[in-house]
């Protein structure tokens, strides 16, 4: 029994007995320990100075005037990120829902007289489609420097809104049109993987430079998230009214125009030589 006990004695002995470290193993754990917090200090410090950095950078869009027809001005300043983008050509990429869309053939008018210059991804548009029978388009609107602030940029483009179905208990329908992308096309200098970085666009790089040009995707932060534009449409229970007043107006309208061309234009002339011969 006593040798039990002192047995039992010496194995208590034993694992309460404190671990000895060797120093130099304590010493190499300690500079692990050390070199991993700096590091880790390290890259969240950097990671703030980026993204102080990559902040200065804003984007600002606004739908001008009321109703269907409206203006999407857009304005971009690069703040510190612009100093790296000198030479480059800037532009906005912006997907609009099928709510609302560019006419070709005005874009096509405004950039033969030098006042925009815009991509339509598509670029056959049908301008008579409702909204529930539309698609939704990607423009791709290049900016012009603001000749009233360092390193801003700003263009406008004529937007309209389709017609929606009625509906029951409201008057306007609503067209959500997201924050675009800050896009940055570069043919002589290559910019900084902080705030940068490389992008697919189907679209040419306006650049004088006819070297190898790459497009670059802006880290930036919206001004607003979301610009909503409200389009009027009609309540479905003026349906039938509707439906009546145009059906009227139709037939009024044709027996004016019917009438006009019986008394005033050939068909009355070509009658008249018919009744005399005969």
């Amino acid at each position: 029994m006593s040798s039990g006990i002192r047995r039992a004695s010496w194995a208590l002995g034993t694992v309460a007995r404190p671990c000895r470290t060797d120093p130099a193993m304590a010493g190499g754990l300690r500079w692990w320990g050390e070199a991993l917090l700096g590091a880790g200090l390290a890259a969240f410090l950097c990671a703030l100075r980026v993204q102080a950095v990559c902040e200065g950078a804003t984007v600002t869009q606004e739908l001008l005037k009321e109703g269907f027809h409206r203006d999407l001005l857009l304005k971009v300043e690069l703040g510190v990120t612009g100093e790296h983008a000198g030479g480059c050509t800037v532009a906005a990429r912006t997907h609009l829902p099928p709510g609302i869309y560019v006419d070709p053939y005005e874009l096509a008018s405004l950039q033969q007289h030098n006042l925009t210059k815009a991509v339509l991804i598509p670029d056959v548009v049908d301008v008579e489609a409702p909204e529930y029978l539309a698609t939704g388009l990607l423009v791709l609107l290049y900016l012009e420097p603001d000749p009233w602030c360092s390193h801003c940029f700003r263009a406008a483009l004529p937007v309209h809104g389709r017609y929606h179905r009625p509906a029951e208990d409201s008057e306007e329908a609503l067209v959500i049109l997201r924050s675009p992308e800050v896009l940055v096309c570069c043919c002589d200098n290559r910019l900084p993987a902080e705030c940068w970085k490389p992008a697919e666009v189907d679209a040419a790089c306006s650049g004088k430079n006819a070297g190898p040009c790459q497009w670059y995707n802006l880290i930036h932060k919206s001004a607003h998230e979301e610009s909503i534009l409200q389009v009027p449409v009609g309540l479905t229970q003026h349906s039938s009214m509707v439906c009546a007043v145009t059906l009227l107006a139709t037939v009024f309208c044709s027996s004016l125009i019917l009438t006009a061309v019986c008394k005033y234009g050939q068909f009355s002339e070509k009658l008249k030589e018919v009744t005399l011969g005969r």
